[in-house]
């Protein structure tokens, strides 16, 4: 959801449970993405540009910690100025500094991230610091103009299986590249 959000498109989403999803659903409505909800499945569709909105992240049902480093790659593409406020976890914006490699606007102070919306994201080299903020970097890397490379992607692998297969399947430009170096690690580009 957040990645058709970022770049933009349509995709349908199978096998979900569309009220588990209702938080984030919500806060997509209010960017201005449309999303409609089936028996077990989403489709998702973005043609408009994006418009700020401010999140705080809650334990269930409110908006999921785990999704906050996702939305913000979103956020980063909103016109104006979206405040994202981490209300779980202390230290969850590692993650900034990949974002500022792509020209992201985001300010850090605590638990709240001030992001101002760019009109494009630019493809750079980062890296995967984590599980989620490697799957923001795909988000981001998706909706760039140019090539991103995200090392570090065994962060990503133990956590969603076949994803650059999934994302391939459904027409975004993604492939796994080995780069030979000392520790054998790939990337995603």
């Amino acid at each position: 959801m957040a990645a058709v959000s970022a770049a933009g498109g349509e995709l349908l989403i199978k096998n979900v449970i569309p009220k588990h999803l209702d938080c984030i659903t919500a806060k997509l409505v209010e960017m201005g993405v449309e999303v409609e909800e089936l028996d077990d499945a989403v489709r998702v569709r973005r043609s408009g540009p994006l418009n700020r909105v401010n999140v705080k992240t809650m334990p269930y049902p409110g908006f999921p910690t785990d999704m906050q480093p996702q939305i913000a790659a979103v956020l980063c593409l909103a016109r104006g100025t979206s405040v994202l406020t981490e209300g779980v976890w202390d230290n969850r914006y590692r993650y900034v500094d990949e974002f500022r490699r792509m020209g992201a606007r985001i300010q850090v102070d605590g638990k709240v991230a001030v992001i101002e919306g760019v009109d494009a994201l630019t493809g750079a080299p980062v890296h995967a610091c984590d599980l989620r903020a490697g799957a923001a970097m795909v988000i981001a890397g998706l909706a760039a103009q140019g090539i991103t490379e995200i090392d570090g992607i065994h962060h990503i692998e133990r956590g969603y299986e076949t994803l650059v297969e999934k994302l391939a399947s459904v027409g975004a430009d993604i492939r796994t590249v080995f780069v030979p170096d000392e520790d054998n690690q790939s990337q995603v580009g």
